[in-house]
């Protein structure tokens, strides 16, 4: 499997992810629940997702020499991806409380698009 493939295939992965990721901090949310254990280490997992796909992302632009269609917005959108999670942690101050957990959901299906135009403008 080459380099392209797999950046396509971790793409693919998480964006099915990031959806997820989406639906289960909702339903927490009306649930009127905050965050747990679980949903911390899901977190994390979609973060190392994130920068694993931004590590084969700069492996396939610089050691194969593909360059995406446009390739300052879709750099733009991986940095973006990247950084979202971690932006909303230091905004929420590191809490647990209901308040978070949407404030993570509405984060994540705002990543839904990014990754959507991350996609496009890789082609």
């Amino acid at each position: 499997m080459s380099l392209i493939e797999l950046h396509n295939r971790l793409g693919d992965t998480a964006m099915l992810y990031t959806v997820i990721m989406t639906a289960w901090g909702l339903w927490r949310f009306f649930r009127r629940q905050g965050l747990d254990s679980s949903y911390w280490g899901a977190l994390v997992i979609a973060e190392v997702l994130n920068v694993g796909q931004a590590i084969l992302g700069a492996a396939v632009i610089l050691g194969q020499g593909i360059n995406p269609a446009n390739p300052f917005m879709h750099i733009l959108y991986g940095v973006v991806s990247v950084l979202a999670i971690p932006a909303v942690f230091l905004f929420t101050r590191g809490d647990d409380k209901r308040r978070s957990i949407l404030i993570y959901s509405l984060a994540f299906l705002f990543m839904v698009g990014i990754l959507l135009r991350s996609r496009a403008t890789g082609l």
